[in-house]
């Protein structure tokens, strides 16, 4: 019931739910106080709404913005409370007291000073925002004073409007003792430290202490445009949850020859991209963004099919490539907007093949196999398990847009997976990795993801204490021990080196600063190595696990797990790289050969029911080698699926780069011949660069 209620006032956490209940509660019981009067109930109720008002909002809880949606903001919450108190002073019969009139005079002064305060701390942060957010981008050309102390500007209505509780304590003092003296000192506390919040947010509205006009951020980012001169972009519009998307290419970006640039549009995704040394630019605004000098990028990458795309497609001197952000046989893999770009870049032949089934007007002379390169990481097949006990990896994706039964295992298949491979004859570990998107848009596949949590958790503490694992847990335990001292070690380093939750810092200082750093790059690669590696040492090779979270990755879940459960999404096609045993769950119930037939990557899986019945296959096939039946087929699949294994992906990606900046190239070229008149297009252009290489741009 309690679970009910959480879900049904989309609160995070019963605490959340217990502290909604009595902030409803205790402003009738300030009002009821107030009129009958009661002192101690008044103090008692009035303590409680403010204690529980802070909770909240420390919790950033969902109700907090349904309050402010129904005129019950936090302003009026507090207005409602100061005038309650006048309320409780008059109805203690002292209406014609000073004390009265000294309260709401005080009362009015200080929800007067609001405004003033608002439109202070609202007029800095839009002074302190700068048109672009970049990373890796010198902008030494403009300056970028410092921000206010964090102290006046996190937070700061709920800091100010606080700061009536000196008036509150003092006007009850003053009712209960009868000295007024208590209630004048509060009051006066209160409007004097609001008027000192004001004034100490005036010297930084000083022209010298905010950031330079966007016409003047802008220059100074197209002079960096132009003398840094990218050849190559990756665009990308998303939001925050999409992270992954962009995050899984950075790795190939950092790799990519020429001159590359990472394009985001959402100040929130510059916050969730991961680690790079290719330089970021985020450009919130369009017209910013059209205005921008990209005249020397001469492709550019998209890894989602999102409205924002088309502020780059309009560009002509650059040509555009979908390369996606995966690559399966669901549906968005071959979405007919594709068709607006001049290349779609697949894995393998088995996204032209798809492509051509689907007949959404993506020609095949568009589309380009270059392999995918995110898969280098991931280890092939040794022959044998990584342990003596086999680890399996449920990898599940999400419910998807709609309520598809193929969309997910998740909601038919999900707990019957888990129950019986914690279950099996012959011990597995199990390893339990959620797409992050899991449970966001159905409140059932939550649910159902709460309860494979429960389960494994369950499983895993039953055989913490069981005699069969006592030995090995006694061998292990000094070296666990030193793996967790190790992840705190490299953790506390890493947390140094990204300084992601830096308060002090805002937007602008950290644009100004987030400069191009190879060596602290460098160590954020090796540190995350070795963060991976005393990871997996930390627990027991015997130990379920559920994985939430970006770290460890999917693909580091991949080597340490010995064969795979999931559904239709890229994640098998990921996996196959690995040519370890898998299972793909036919949660549609189409049958092993129409499911097989619609969907490439699961010809060499064990097909499972949503019963999971057939799960024996697949660990029959981990244990024994011999029993492998699918091992050829996985093989086949794997060429068919990503492409050969020489050249290797990042090679052939390059090579498409060069061929497609060439085309740019030429296409620019022959514009700029038509454009000039005949006797000038006759003429050879001494000044163009021979090369196509990416690194030799020409302006277009």
């Amino acid at each position: 019931m309690i679970s009910t209620a959480i879900r049904m006032a989309r609160v995070g956490s019963g605490s959340e739910l217990a502290a909604a209940l009595l902030l409803g509660i205790a402003f009738p019981c300030v009002m009821l106080a107030a009129i009958i009067p009661h002192l101690w109930l008044f103090a008692a109720a009035a303590a409680v709404t403010y204690l529980t008002d802070t909770f909240l909002h420390r919790r950033g809880s969902y109700l907090v913005n349904r309050l402010a949606k129904v005129r019950a903001g936090l302003s009026i919450r507090f207005l409602i409370r100061q005038m309650l108190l006048v309320l409780l002073v008059a109805r203690s019969g002292l209406g014609q007291d000073r004390i009265f009139y000294a309260t709401v005079v005080a009362v009015l002064v200080f929800y007067g000073l609001q405004a003033p305060h608002g439109a202070i701390v609202t007029l800095l942060r839009l002074r302190r925002r700068l048109p672009v957010v970049t990373r890796n981008i010198d902008l030494g050309a403009i300056r970028i004073p410092d921000a206010p102390p964090p102290w006046l500007l996190n937070r700061s209505a709920e800091k100010v409007l606080h700061l009536d509780v000196f008036a509150m304590v003092g006007v009850l003092l003053a009712l209960e003792t009868g000295k007024n003296l208590y209630g004048y000192a509060g009051l006066g506390l209160s409007v004097l430290l609001a008027v000192g919040y004001v004034v100490a947010l005036l010297p930084y509205l000083r022209p010298s202490r905010l950031v330079p006009s966007a016409e003047t951020v802008l220059k100074a980012v197209d002079g960096w445009l132009a003398d840094h001169r990218p050849t190559v972009m990756l665009y990308f519009s998303g939001s925050k949850e999409s992270a992954y998307q962009i995050n899984m290419w950075l790795e190939t970006m950092d790799q990519l020859e020429g001159r590359p640039l990472i394009v985001l549009r959402e100040r929130v995704m510059a916050q969730q991209l991961g680690p790079t040394a290719v330089p970021v630019l985020c450009v919130p605004g369009g017209v910013h963004l059209m205005n921008l000098d990209l005249s020397t990028v001469r492709v550019a990458l998209y890894a989602a099919n999102v409205g924002k795309n088309i502020h780059m497609l309009r560009v002509p001197t650059m040509r555009h490539v979908f390369i996606g952000h995966g690559d399966s046989d669901k549906l968005a893999s071959v979405n007919p907007f594709s068709k607006a770009y001049d290349e779609v870049w697949t894995a393998g032949r088995a996204g032209r093949d798809r492509y051509a089934l689907a007949d959404v007007g993506v020609r095949d002379e568009d589309i380009v196999e270059v392999g995918r390169p995110q898969l280098a990481p991931i280890e092939p097949a040794s022959g044998s398990t990584r342990h003596p006990l086999p680890t399996v990896l449920y990898a599940p994706t999400w419910e998807g847009w709609d309520d598809s039964p193929g969309n997910t295992s998740l909601l038919l298949a999900g707990e019957n997976i888990v129950k019986r491979l914690l279950s099996a004859q012959r011990p597995v570990r199990v390893l339990y990795k959620p797409h992050p998107f899991t449970g966001t848009r159905s409140a059932k596949a939550k649910a159902v993801h709460e309860r494979i949590v429960a389960l494994v958790e369950k499983a895993a503490a039953e055989r913490a204490t069981d005699a069969r694992w006592a030995g090995q847990s006694a061998e292990l335990r000094t070296e666990r021990s030193t793996a967790r001292a190790e992840l705190a070690r490299i953790e506390a380093r890493l947390g140094e080196l990204s300084a992601v939750a830096d308060a002090s810092r805002d937007e602008a200082e950290e644009s100004r600063d987030a400069k191009a750093d190879p060596a602290r790059q460098a160590e954020l690669t090796r540190l995350r190595d070795e963060w991976n590696t005393a990871y997996w040492r930390s627990f027991g090779w015997w130990e379920h696990r559920v994985i939430a979270g970006a770290e460890p990755r999917l693909y580091d879940c991949f080597n340490e797990s010995d064969a795979m459960v999931s559904d239709i999404s890229s994640v098998v096609s990921d996996f196959i790289a690995s040519g370890k045993p898998y299972a793909v769950t036919d949660s549609a119930g189409l049958g092993a050969e129409e499911f097989k037939r619609q969907n490439t990557a699961v010809r060499a899986a064990v097909i499972l029911s949503n019963s999971a019945r057939e799960l024996d296959q697949l660990l029959d096939a981990v244990t024994d080698p011999s029993a492998d039946r699918l091992a050829a087929d996985r093989h086949e699949l794997k060429r068919y699926l990503l492409g050969p294994d020489e050249p290797s992906s990042i090679e052939r990606f390059n090579a498409a780069a060069h061929t497609l900046a060439a085309k740019a190239q030429a296409r620019n070229t022959g514009v700029e011949q038509r454009l000039a008149g005949p006797e000038e297009a006759a003429a050879p252009d001494d000044s163009a660069p021979e090369s196509n290489d990416l690194d030799s741009p020409v302006r277009g």
